[in-house]
């Protein structure tokens, strides 16, 4: 029923102490006054000045709540003259404004993908605190923070006197190429280097720019999930193809599809090496121009055993691999920042799909890369890193074989931040990642990397992160939880 104007006060319920603000109480009673229909549809309100004095509140505090329902669309107001009630008022604006009381939820529509990811593990449901053995990390406790810091205020320094410029600054493409030519044997010019916010951009950009609803995909099984993940939003058939000694298998009676992820530097997870013979057996099924290779070399810095074997992309004589990088594993991971090397015939349409997509990095922080990099302190960085972490992984598999060697089976990777061990007896890995976790320490099950129903059961455990002692003391936990 509508009311007088001179009950609209009676009507309002303010509360000096309650959690919100008296514009905001007012604001919302006002609202669903108008919105019942309470307040009739072309009805006057009482002016600021009396409303206020009714309600014992500043006049400002009415003048506000005015304002905003104004611009809301449930009043008209003008100088001089007392508001007036919405004409589209009564129902329409209850159905948008006044909040009506529900029998039962209604679950929001999402897309095929989007669906999906509730029911998958990826990225790890157990993200924080940072404990040991999390796979998948560096020890950030070791990156020289007064060198960087230095690189990024000389470079916010530079910001301010400098035009704005392109998205993927030439400095830093010039100092990668270089580096990414004399250290992974890639071949490419600066100009198909393109900088992103992370390496999982990467895979987005190339995905969003080669792949079509539909279009085959095959990914390494067991593998990284980010890369089925990006596939599938595409809508893409993606199939998990299984692994031997040498890595990623080619699939028997198969026709090539429109692209290939693999890593095959370090497999993620089992850190396998892919044989010279099955590199080139997988690129000789790429047609140019229809099947692309994306190659994922997420830790290709850290060789312990052997020589550091060249990229897959150097071997390319057609154009068909994109190769993938990330600053995240060999600094730290709060630098958030990957590469991408472009096929040259896409160069120019994924530098338009980059801006359309929004997979902008920091042009502050490329500068201070760039120098960082040029001045060696990257590479140094690395060297220090790499002896350090071959001792950590030696620690931990003879810490293994030590203390859980009738459990356990080590494979021990050339080079990497982390490892498998597999049970040598049942497929309960899920079952026992729980159990260590509860602990306080985290590792990832083998079975829970597989696209389809898992045969490898074991455990993710990284080493790179931590410290001998650390590395030790969770060794002897493992040990007690087994």
């Amino acid at each position: 029923m509508p009311v007088s104007d001179d009950t609209i006060a009676g009507l309002i319920e303010l509360k000096r102490s309650g959690e919100h603000g008296l514009t905001a109480q007012l604001t919302s009673q006002l609202r669903g006054l108008i919105g019942s229909g309470r307040i009739g549809r072309g009805r006057a309100l009482p002016s600021s000045r009396q409303l206020a004095s009714d309600l014992g509140v500043s006049r400002n505090t009415v003048t506000y709540a005015f304002e905003q329902l104004a611009a809301e669309g449930y009043l008209v107001a003008s100088h001089g003259r007392r508001p007036v009630a919405m004409a589209d008022g009564g129902d329409a604006v209850q159905g948008a404004g006044a909040a009506k009381p529900q029998a039962r939820a209604t679950r929001p529509r999402l897309s095929p993908w989007a669906a999906k990811l509730t029911q998958t593990d990826w990225p790890m449901s157990y993200q924080a605190p940072l404990r040991p053995l999390r796979p998948g990390h560096g020890d950030a406790r070791e990156f020289p923070n007064e060198v960087w810091a230095r690189c990024l205020r000389r470079s916010a320094v530079r910001a301010a006197r400098r035009e704005l410029g392109p998205v993927n600054r030439p400095r830093l493409r010039e100092v990668l190429a270089h580096y990414l030519a004399t250290s992974r044997g890639v071949r490419a010019t600066a100009d198909q280097i393109m900088i992103l916010p992370s390496a999982q951009a990467a895979l987005t950009l190339i995905a969003a720019t080669v792949i079509s609803r539909g279009d085959d995909v095959w990914v390494e099984d067991p593998g990284y999930p980010g890369a089925a993940a990006a596939f599938h939003a595409t809508g893409a058939r993606v199939t998990g193809v299984r692994l031997d000694e040498q890595g990623m298998q080619r699939m028997p009676k198969a026709a090539p599809p429109a692209l290939m992820f693999m890593t095959p530097t370090h497999q993620h997870p089992t850190g396998r090496l892919m044989s010279l013979a099955r590199r080139t057996e997988l690129l000789s099924l790429s047609r140019p121009g229809k099947t692309w290779i994306v190659e994922d070399d997420y830790d290709g810095e850290f060789h312990y055993d052997s020589r550091p074997v060249p990229a897959l992309q150097g071997l390319d004589v057609h154009g068909r691999v994109f190769y993938v990088g990330t600053f995240s594993k060999a600094m730290t991971s709060d630098i958030r920042l990957g590469y991408l090397v472009v096929p040259p015939a896409m160069v120019a349409t994924l530098e338009i799909a980059q801006r359309h997509i929004g997979l902008i990095a920091s042009s502050h922080i490329q500068d201070a890369l760039a120098e960082f990099i040029a001045d060696g302190q990257f590479l140094a960085h690395i060297r220090r890193m790499r002896r350090l972490y071959h001792a950590r992984r030696d620690h931990l598999v003879e810490g293994l074989r030590r203390h859980l060697g009738e459990v356990l089976s080590v494979e021990v990777p050339t080079g990497g931040i982390q490892l498998v061990a597999r049970l040598r007896r049942g497929t309960a890995d899920q079952a026992a990642v729980k159990r260590l976790i509860a602990a306080g320490v985290e590792t990832r099950a083998l079975s829970s990397l597989a696209l389809g129903k898992p045969c490898d059961h074991g455990l993710l455990l990284g080493f790179a992160a931590w410290r001998e002692s650390e590395i030790s003391a969770a060794v002897r936990t493992m040990a007690s939880c087994f």
